[in-house]
């Protein structure tokens, strides 16, 4: 399974009796299989869930290599790994060379050729692999993903301890400043009861001027 889920499968298929027979034997390996009978009647669902794609190139006595071009077109199922069931081995001579460097390129790694008749446990094998395969591969992406954004917080600057000053330094100013207006009217304050006391004290003098 990939990363805890229940891997998904396309299986596209024209036969539907022997679709439902390769569908029964996956899904009792633990696979959910979507089924389609031709690449363009795929049913509508969300591709970003697949993992794997089976398809049967074989319809009728010919074996049709295009289908391949119209899955490699999807922008989505092109990039998954596949495997191509078919009656007639690939060979320069009857097949296109795209579909020959997909399924012989060993950077690719994605397409492999099953030839019929098989032998289910054969089928059932290869998706383990190709399934196991593209777990490792979305680890190590994941892996590469998390080293980078790792590399890329370690870049950062530790935290400056200037802003911090500076906010001291413009603390100590404000209450310096509250202070000496604290100062100045505490000193308003003792002018004026001064001057109240002083007058208040003057008054009887100077009715006792005007008495005599």
């Amino acid at each position: 399974m990939l990363h805890g889920k229940k891997p998904t499968l396309l299986l596209i298929e024209s036969e539907s009796s022997l679709r439902r027979l390769i569908a029964l034997g996956l899904q009792d390996q633990g696979i959910y299989v979507v089924e389609a009978s031709e690449p363009t009647t795929i049913p509508s669902f969300d591709t970003q869930q697949l993992d794997l794609v089976v398809m049967d190139v074989d319809r009728g006595p010919r074996t049709d290599w295009s289908f391949l071009d119209v899955l490699q077109s999807h922008s989505q199922l092109s990039t998954l790994p596949m495997i191509v069931l078919a009656w007639n081995h690939p060979s320069p001579a009857t097949t296109p060379p795209s579909v020959i460097a997909l399924l012989e390129s060993p950077a690719q790694a994605r397409a492999v050729f099953l030839p019929k008749p098989f032998d289910a446990r054969a089928l059932h094998a290869m998706v383990g692999q190709l399934l196991q395969v593209r777990a490792q591969q979305e680890a190590q992406y994941e892996a590469l993903i998390e080293e980078r954004l790792l590399a890329a917080y370690s870049t950062y600057a530790a935290p400056s301890i200037w802003p911090v000053i500076t906010a001291i330094g413009l603390l100590i100013t404000v209450c310096g400043l509250l202070l000496q207006i604290a100062i100045a009217a505490l000193g308003v304050f003792v002018v004026i009861v001064a001057l109240l006391l002083w007058t208040l004290g003057e008054k009887p003098e100077a009715r006792n001027v005007l008495l005599r």
